[in-house]
């Protein structure tokens, strides 16, 4: 029944390591999570969770969890998040938005699952440890800058279903 989290909430809890934000959860104040350094935060609705989040949320995130029936991964969902290591994104989602792992610089694999068809401009630009990435088949449209500055990036396979690259999509890998 929670609905947000407010502001400062659980700053300075240093012996918390993890805490799951149920689905209900629609915003979570600046420095919610301001000095647990050891936390893992499992999210449980990556489309509507981080949008209304305060910033210092994105530097805690070690661990997403994007379940299953998740339709569309919203623009800026995972802006900044520079812990996350790798995720998996489930066959439900259709659109990955954009900025959506924008500056996510941990990030070194993703696979995108079979019912995607966009990945949003920027959407994992700047993540300069992504070495690895698997796109579904039914992807169509690679957004402009989509994996810009990836330089850790070392190989990709396009499927034949993509149709368009947007502008500079690649550039500096």
């Amino acid at each position: 029944s929670v609905t947000s989290i407010g502001s400062q909430a659980f700053q300075s809890c240093s012996n918390l390591s993890s805490i799951t934000i149920p689905d209900s959860v629609t915003s979570i104040g600046s420095y919610a999570f301001r000095y647990c350094n050891a936390l893992s935060i499992t999210l449980n609705n990556a489309s509507t969770n981080l949008n209304s989040a305060g910033y210092d949320l994105y530097n805690r995130v070690t661990n997403i969890t994007i379940p299953e029936g998740t339709t569309e991964i919203a623009d800026y969902a995972f802006y900044r998040c520079s812990n996350v290591t790798s995720i998996t994104i489930p066959d439900s989602v259709t659109s990955i938005g954009n900025y959506a792992f924008y500056n996510c610089t941990s990030l070194s694999s993703i696979t995108i699952g079979d019912s995607v068809t966009s990945i949003g401009s920027y959407a994992f630009s700047s993540c300069t440890s992504l070495s690895s990435i698997t796109i579904g088949d039914s992807v169509t449209s690679i957004g402009d800058y989509a994996f810009y500055n990836c330089s850790g990036l070392s190989s990709i396979t396009i499927p034949d279903s993509v149709i368009s690259i947007g502008s500079q999509a690649f550039y500096n890998c």
